[in-house]
């Protein structure tokens, strides 16, 4: 229990959750004029005080050690890639939850950041803050240069209409209509530079402070109204960030400008950072097309996460003479939630015996060691990495063709079609359902992993049909909810895990939400809330874990794998820290402010000098020394106790 305790307490100590970030949801829309108070309430005790409270302990911090280099050197375009053009450029509403988001909207700045190694809070766009009395309002004082790229001045009249703006119907997205008056139920201007947002419910401070730690919408930009979806699709907002949308060359790249003299640019916990002036993103279908793009120097760096490209491809003479570099890093961020996600609204999937028959018929650890070179983990439960939230008891169901058998028997699959497929039967002897299931995905590079889990269920009677889409088209029909199977990785950040949005009724048969799995269990409901509700930091890791016991005992997520680390190529023009990156840096060429919730992102460089030095030598066929670095500064090893824990079960 003393170490129970001691867990709590250091957690409290380190921990900070960012904003809400990629939630996956749209559909709704309030003309700035208009009155949407019919369609919600506010109780007078969510709201708050009409005067700024006169006893707030006002708090900053300028004295975390910076985490950028002095060495850093501005300029440059940085060229980088994505594998389907956005929809969009709007950052919420119907389509803006594409691969691009994650690019998007970091562009704004929240008024709180964290620190990427001390975890503590650190001023933004924001000098101050403030905890209210009640446990769950906070205020801000915002840095009076913050300047919006197109340079008008940031506001307390930019946080309330970004309440507004996230109420209205206009905006046609749901989940943000939803959170913003059920999770914020307040936002109040004291001044030009001074506002409070209020919160639901009190959390332990740190959760509270990321829960109202959020961005500002441009109020002297948008025009609320009934067009405004169609109005604003490719009319990229100023940005309160380093940089902003600059080109959009539909179906070929956009293109971001670092904002001229930014308001930003010496701040301590930015100086030195966001050093490219441009940041090009191609668009390229193909991941293998990508790879030549970025071996012709016309990409700067590439990610080799992937097995196939860190032991193999990247074995060319670029690497050998020493113009390519290879860093294999290693972080400590919350564990990005990689499953096969079963839509139980579809026959069959409905029935528990065949969930738990389907998860015993995918050999996960196969696919680990034979196409991904041992280099991944197996994911044991579906949200993992949130310190003493995670429930560690929780162990996966390994591939076992006698237990897939047994359930599948429970449901009546006992017999198989000449192809080995398991059938169920009348009693009449006609077959009335076959075990035959649609994974739909978006990334081709993923295909040989799903064709060894495709030959392996066939062992267990399960037909696997690989339905490869675009990666937009992909996860639009994954929100549609038309899919069978999801093979899909949600993002995680943050430091306590997220029950409402994937697993709540609420968000069962409704379209355009995180619940792909179409969960719906009456017992999960009111403990999902009371999750949400409580303040109690231990009463919250009880929760946790009985609801994570809950989706697992459910069995319409199986887990797959866990890569704890960044591996990259990069041209050596492309220059980082000595210390290569933070403890929470998910990517070492990262041009966005945060990773994960972490202000970790743009630590590089782009040295233009040893560009044309390099691509001499190149020319000449003189080769550099071979650069390859494995850091496993922050690497996390099985402790002897975790072993001997392990070892009791």
């Amino acid at each position: 229990m003393k170490r129970v305790n001691l867990l709590i307490r250091s957690f409290i100590v380190v921990s900070l959750v960012w904003s809400v970030t990629a939630h996956a949801e749209s559909d709704t829309d309030v003309d700035s004029d208009t009155d949407d108070s019919d369609w919600f309430e506010i109780a007078p005790e969510d709201l708050l005080p009409e005067e700024l409270p006169e006893n707030l302990h006002w708090e900053t911090n300028n004295e975390d050690p910076e985490f950028a280099s002095p060495d850093a050197i501005r300029g440059g375009t940085f060229h980088t890639w994505m594998i389907s053009f956005p929809k969009t450029m709007r950052p919420v509403g119907p389509n803006s939850n594409g691969y691009f988001a994650g690019t998007l909207r970091p562009l704004q700045f929240t008024p709180v950041a964290i620190h990427p190694n001390t975890r503590k809070p650190i001023p933004m766009l924001a000098t101050h803050w403030a905890l209210g009395d009640d446990g769950r309002s906070f205020y801000f004082r915002i840095h009076p240069d913050a300047r919006w790229s197109d340079g008008e001045r940031v506001t307390a009249d930019d946080f309330v209409f970004m309440l507004q703006f996230m109420r209205s119907k206009n905006i046609n997205d749901p989940w943000y209509n939803n959170y913003y008056t059920e999770r914020v139920t307040d936002l109040k201007k004291y001044d030009e530079l001074t506002f409070g947002v209020r919160g639901a419910d009190a959390k332990p401070y740190i959760e509270m402070l990321d829960s109202v730690n959020l961005r500002p919408y441009p109020e002297h930009f948008h025009e609320l109204s009934d067009a405004w979806v169609k109005d604003f699709n490719w009319k990229p907002e100023p940005t309160t960030g380093p940089y902003h949308v600059d080109v959009v060359e539909n179906g070929k790249y956009v293109e971001l400008a670092r904002t001229e003299n930014w308001w930003a640019n010496e701040l301590r916990y930015v100086r030195n950072r966001f050093n490219p002036e441009r940041v090009r993103y191609t668009m390229i279908r193909d991941m293998n097309t990508a790879w030549l793009h970025f071996l012709g120097g016309e990409l700067d760096t590439f990610g080799l996460t992937i097995p196939e490209f860190w032991h193999d491809k990247a074995d060319t003479d670029d690497f050998k003479k020493g113009y390519v570099a290879k860093y294999w890093y290693y972080h400590r961020l919350p564990v990005p939630a990689a499953a096969l996600y079963l839509n139980t609204a579809m026959p069959l999937l409905d029935d528990k015996n065949i969930r738990y028959g389907l998860a015993h018929s995918i050999n996960i650890q196969r696919v680990i060691d034979k196409v991904l070179r041992g280099d991944y983990e197996r994911l044991p439960t579906f949200q993992l990495g949130f310190g003493p939230y995670d429930n560690t008891s929780i162990k996966p169901r390994e591939f076992d063709l006698n237990k897939a058998k047994e359930y599948f028997a429970k449901a009546g699959f006992v017999s198989r079609d000449r192809n080995g497929i398991r059938v169920k039967k009348n009693d009449a002897g006609k077959v009335i359902a076959r075990l035959s299931f649609t994974i739909t995905y978006g990334r081709p590079i993923h295909t040989d992993r799903l064709v060894v889990l495709k030959e392996e269920a066939k062992k267990a009677g399960v037909e696997l049909k690989l339905e490869l889409l675009d990666a937009t088209a992909s996860f639009s029909k994954m929100l549609e909810k038309k899919h069978q199977i999801a093979w899909l990785t949600w993002s995680s950040s943050g430091f306590s895990p997220r029950y409402w949005e994937h697993f709540h009724s609420a968000n069962a048969n409704v379209t355009q939400n995180n619940n792909v799995t179409n969960t719906s269990i009456p017992e999960m409901d009111p403990l999902i809330l009371k999750f949400r509700a409580s303040t109690n930091l231990e009463e919250r890791i009880g929760l946790a874990h009985k609801l994570e016991q809950m989706v697992h005992d459910h069995g319409a997520v199986i887990p797959t794998y866990q890569v704890p680390y960044t591996r990259e190529a990069m041209w050596r023009w492309i220059e980082l820290p000595d210390w290569l990156g933070t403890e929470t840096s998910g990517s070492l060429a990262n041009t966005q402010a945060t990773s994960q919730g972490y202000s970790s992102g743009g630590l590089f460089w782009i040295n233009e000098d040893k560009k044309k030095e390099i691509l001499a030598l190149k020319n000449k066929g003189e080769a550099m020394e071979p650069l390859t670095i494995i850091d496993e500064t922050y690497r996390i090893f099985p402790s002897e106790d975790a072993d001997e824990a392990k070892e009791g079960e």
